[in-house]
C-alpha cells in the first residue's frame, strides 16, 4: 500500500521552500538597494569591481545560508533534504543566471562572480540544513 501525502503537508513542504527563497532574495535585493544608494555599487548596468562582487558574493552566501535554514526549519519533516532541494532551485537560477549574464563581463563584471554563485549554492543550502540539524539535536539532548 502506498501512502500519499496529505495536501496539507504537501503545502507546508512547499510553503518552507517558499519562505525560505523569499528570506534570500528580499535579503539580497534590500542589501543591493542600500549600498546603491550608499553610492559604494555603481548604477545598475555600470561594470562593479572585484572587491565589490566578493562583499557581494560574501552576503549572498550567508542569506541562502540564513534561507536555508528557514525552509530547514519550516519543513514538516526531513529539513536538510528541504534545505538541498531549495539549494537545488538556487543552483539552477544560479547557472540560468551564468549563463544570461556570460557574454556581457563589461556589463556584469568577472566571470568569477557568477560562478562561485553556481559552487555556492549547493554549499549555502547544506550549511543552513546542518544548523537546523543541530538545534533539533540540542533540542532532544535537553
Amino acid at each position: 500500500m502506498v501512502e500519499s501525502q496529505s495536501p496539507r503537508r504537501i503545502g507546508r513542504n512547499v510553503l518552507a521552500l517558499v519562505a525560505g527563497f523569499i528570506v534570500v532574495v528580499l535579503l539580497s535585493i534590500a542589501t543591493d538597494l542600500i549600498l546603491h544608494a550608499a553610492g559604494l555599487l555603481p548604477p545598475l548596468g555600470q561594470r562593479t569591481s572585484n572587491g565589490l562582487l566578493f562583499l557581494a558574493t560574501a552576503y549572498r552566501t550567508a542569506y541562502g545560508i540564513a534561507g536555508s535554514y528557514v525552509t530547514a526549519r519550516l519543513a514538516p519533516y526531513q529539513p536538510m533534504q528541504h534545505a538541498l532541494l531549495g539549494g537545488f532551485v538556487g543552483l539552477i537560477l544560479s547557472i540560468a543566471g551564468a549563463i544570461a549574464t556570460w557574454s556581457r563581463p563589461e556589463t556584469f563584471g568577472a566571470h568569477w562572480y557568477p560562478v562561485a554563485l553556481v559552487l555556492l549554492a549547493l554549499p549555502t543550502a547544506w550549511a543552513g540544513g546542518r544548523i537546523r540539524l543541530m538545534q533539533l539535536h540540542q533540542e532532544q539532548l535537553a
